[in-house]
């Protein structure tokens, strides 16, 4: 009973450290690159923001729209969802807009 009891507890911690590698990246380390337009005149730009929902483009489609659409902005795409690794990468071509909304 013994030897069962510690076999299943084995287990348990196993499939529990494998299962924490497979998990989303948490909203502190969920970033997103987008394209967003102004009408009147039209203005385009390109911006880098931080998610704080779930790390999906679905659920960062539907939180950027609502953070730009506050500001007057239109969301256009959500080109990519990355971790705080890409940030760097992506600085300069966001300029103004990067981790601004």
């Amino acid at each position: 009973m013994k030897q069962i009891l510690i076999s299943t507890a084995l287990i348990a911690g196993l499939a529990a450290g494998i299962l924490s590698d497979a998990r989303p990246a948490t909203a502190a380390e969920c970033y997103a690159d987008y394209k967003a337009k102004q009408d009147a005149p039209l203005r385009l730009h390109y911006g880098v923001i931080q998610i704080g929902g779930a790390c999906s483009k679905p659920a960062a489609k539907a939180e950027i729209s609502g953070r730009l659409s506050a500001a007057g902005w239109t969301l256009l795409n959500v080109l990519s969802i990355f971790g705080p690794d890409g940030l760097e990468q992506r600085k300069a071509d966001a300029g103004p807009y990067f981790l601004r909304f």
